[in-house]
């Protein structure tokens, strides 16, 4: 490989920089590439016959060291999320009950349902259950067929990263951009969970490298598939994936080859696939009469585009959510104090902020460094749409006043990551210049000492290794910054290789400590964290409540997680937790985490279940998913997630049991959604939900089975 400054285009059309993209300027810190001249095609046999030799040594122009290197990587990352994956048992149970329904039924895998019978949907679209539905109907129902197709999508999406970076900086700034994603603490949990945000991370970074190669060659194809990937974005988890849009359609704007007209025909293009990828699922759902769908969970009035601009939309940024158990509205709220240091804080920041002021630094240091650049070079445009992507993801999540959880900030990652890679490669390549060395010691030696602020939150875990990340990051610094006033020696030039060694590995020792301990650790429930108890708000806020640490497991919440109900009651391992409230228990514990289910109810509930629509009815999709997954058998969530959606009202309830569909009534404790009286923001679920809770009491017979109040609806009362 070699590096080509010109200000004419070469005679072969560079593969890193359209024509005129790039200014001549000596030493540049981001130069353009030159491939090597084109060869002809290999035949179709000819690539398979060489595509272990290929996949082995990788590009010709690469240093041989460069793809083993690269497979190193994504074996490590692999052996890290995939490393005792069972031990969180099925995770998240609503979602994990969602991928068992689709298992049995491929309406249920169209829709996103809940239970097999259809009564309701998740309150996401159903694209990243399609997968894990595919896993348990291939390999059967278990902990590993639902979190594997999690834990690859994690390595691809290190993969993606690593290519997009590399492609137009170095095999080193590649490495680095990975091993910074796979290490990333939320990123660990993600990625070993059954949440709908590691497919939207994977999505979102393999849309990015799509208009990365758009800038590079200025196709109109790579336009269309970044507006696919952001399209099957939306079906992961709606409008979040529409963050980047700005940063994508503006950097394209103004950065992108080609005049500016057809840069716009190109892009009109490119929202067309999106709508397409996006559109067609939404569609289906609007048009098909609801007599003949599942209830879309999570809205109030049964239409998908409602959640989406609701619920799951502007109703995060605002606070009023209606039909959500808590929100915001305002600097502080349930959800935690929203504000510019929000990621910083105690409840987030161990879960994604350790590089983040390098990334910002870098950021800017890119920029600059490129700013005499030509208008469409490569290497800012780079800088623009991924540090673009960052912020405006960030400001959204440090300011919206709605639901919000600390994993949500995974989508974070991948950017950060790019940016301190690409930084990094500039960094190294101007090492003797006195300016940018003094940029690498300052970015250095903040993120050691804020890695160090970081772990002291936590400060008996490891204590040593925070001391350990400050002594040997600050002299790193100090190696990195005295090099330019050195000699050109082989002495200097080891001195400062093995400076930015031990920046490597003093700004990674933090996130793997915490990346370590997540993947040794169970996290079960609605609201999981990574890393340590740091003693924050706890699920509401994305720490753990209360900040004691007492056993294995981590739900975020409280109580005793779900895990595999299967085996009756609990899963093993104590939850992490500070409240004392048990999973089933009263307020919002049960909604959240779920309920234990005895070795008692379990047999009860299994007795003919096939000759009923739902084994049972439960407030809350939580609770079901814990029933449903101990049987096997469809459990009917009242009120969908919150207990508070509107479905279904009293008098199709009765309907339901007197054609003999539910089996069983299952009591929330009070307090729990809807049942006891703690509901949404406004909306008449929670009342339909008392109404029937009311209606069951006065009208059957309430037995108690392995601690749990429970009434058969096919024996009423006697009106004798």
């Amino acid at each position: 490989m070699t590096l080509h400054l010109h200000d004419s285009p070469p005679t072969t059309p560079p593969r890193q920089s359209p024509p005129s993209a790039h200014r001549a300027e000596p030493d540049a810190l981001f130069p353009a590439i030159v491939p090597s001249p084109e060869r002809p095609r290999p035949s179709l046999g000819e690539r398979l016959r060489s595509l272990p030799a290929r996949a082995w040594r990788g590009r010709p122009e690469d240093a041989r060291w460069v793809r083993p290197a690269l497979l190193a990587l994504l074996l490590v990352t692999a052996v890290l999320y995939l490393w005792d994956l069972s031990v969180s048992g099925y995770a998240n149970s609503f979602y994990s009950a969602a991928v068992q329904a689709g298992s049995k039924s491929w309406e249920a895998f169209f829709y996103g349902s809940s239970d097999a019978s259809n009564f309701i949907t998740v309150d996401k679209p159903p694209a990243s259950l399609w997968f894990m539905a595919l896993s348990v109907r291939l390999f059967g129902l278990s902990s590993w067929s639902i979190l594997a197709p999690q834990a690859l999508m994690g390595v691809a999406t290190v993969g993606v990263v690593y290519a997009a970076v590399r492609r137009r900086f170095s095999a080193h700034a590649g490495l680095i951009a990975g091993a910074v994603l796979a290490l990333t603490p939320v990123a660990v949990l993600m990625f070993r969970f059954n949440n709908p945000d590691a497919l939207l991370a994977l999505l979102l970074a393999s849309a990015t490298h799509a208009m990365l190669r758009a800038h590079e060659n200025g196709r109109t194809r790579w336009l269309v598939l970044a507006g696919t990937l952001i399209g099957f974005a939306f079906l992961t988890k709606t409008l979040q994936a529409f963050l980047v849009l700005p940063a994508f359609g503006g950097a394209y704007l103004a950065l992108g080859p080609h005049r500016l007209r057809k840069r716009i025909g190109q892009l009109a293009w490119a929202t067309l696939a999106m709508v397409a990828a996006a559109g067609w699922w939404v569609a289906v759902v609007q048009l098909v009469p609801a007599a003949d769908r599942p209830y879309v969970g999570g809205s109030t009035d049964d239409s998908f585009l409602s959640l989406t601009f609701g619920y799951n939309g502007f109703g995060r940024l605002t606070g009023n959510e209606t039909g959500s158990v808590g929100g915001g509205g305002g600097s502080t709220g349930q959800w935690g104090a929203t504000g510019i240091t929000r990621l910083l804080g105690s409840e987030i920041g161990g879960q994604i902020a350790w590089l983040i002021p390098a990334a910002l630094i870098l950021l800017a240091f890119g920029l600059w460094a490129s700013r005499r650049y030509g208008r469409a070079d490569t290497a800012r445009a780079a800088f623009v749409v991924w540090g673009g992507s960052f912020l405006l993801t960030a400001l959204t999540f440090s300011f919206m006043s709605g639901i919000f959880h600390a994993y949500y900030t995974v989508a974070l990652a991948p950017s950060i990551a790019a940016l301190v890679g690409m930084g990094a490669d500039g960094l190294w390549r101007g090492r003797r210049r006195r300016w940018v060395a003094a940029v690498s010691a300052v970015t250095v030696g903040i993120s050691a000492v804020w890695a160090f602020v970081l772990l002291d939150r936590t400060a008996a875990f490891y204590p040593a290794v925070k001391w350990l990340v400050l002594v040997v990051g600050l002299l790193a610094a100090a190696g990195l910054l005295v090099h330019p006033f050195l000699t050109d020696s082989l002495r200097s030039r080891r001195m400062v290789a093995a400076a930015a060694l031990a920046a490597v590995i003093a700004l990674l020792a933090g996130p793997a400590a915490y990346a370590a301990d997540t993947v040794s650790t169970a996290h079960t429930g609605s609201l999981p964290t990574a890393g340590p108890s740091t003693g924050g708000m706890g699920g509401m806020g994305g720490g753990r409540p209360g900040g004691t640490a007492t056993g294995g497991g981590r739900t975020g919440m409280t109580g005793t997680p779900p895990g595999l109900p299967a085996q009756g009651g609990t899963a093993a391992g104590a939850s992490r937790t500070g409240t004392g409230k048990t999973a089933g228990g009263g307020g919002m514990g049960g909604l959240i985490n779920g309920a234990g289910v005895s070795s008692e109810m379990k047999t009860l509930l299994e007795q003919n279940a096939s000759a009923y629509t739902w084994a049972a009815a439960t407030v809350g999709s939580q609770n079901a998913a814990s029933y449903q997954l101990a049987t096997g058998d469809p459990v009917m969530a009242l009120g969908g997630f919150n207990g508070t959606d509107a479905a279904p009202t009293l008098a199709q309830f009765k309907q339901y049991v007197s054609e003999g569909k539910i089996h069983y009534f299952i009591a929330a404790s009070t307090g729990q959604g809807g049942q006891g009286g703690q509901g949404g923001q406004g909306g008449n679920s929670t009342t339909y939900a008392s109404q029937i809770a009311a209606w069951v009491k006065a009208n059957f017979t309430a037995r108690t089975v392995g601690g749990t109040t429970v009434y058969d609806l096919t024996s009423p009362k006697s009106t004798s």
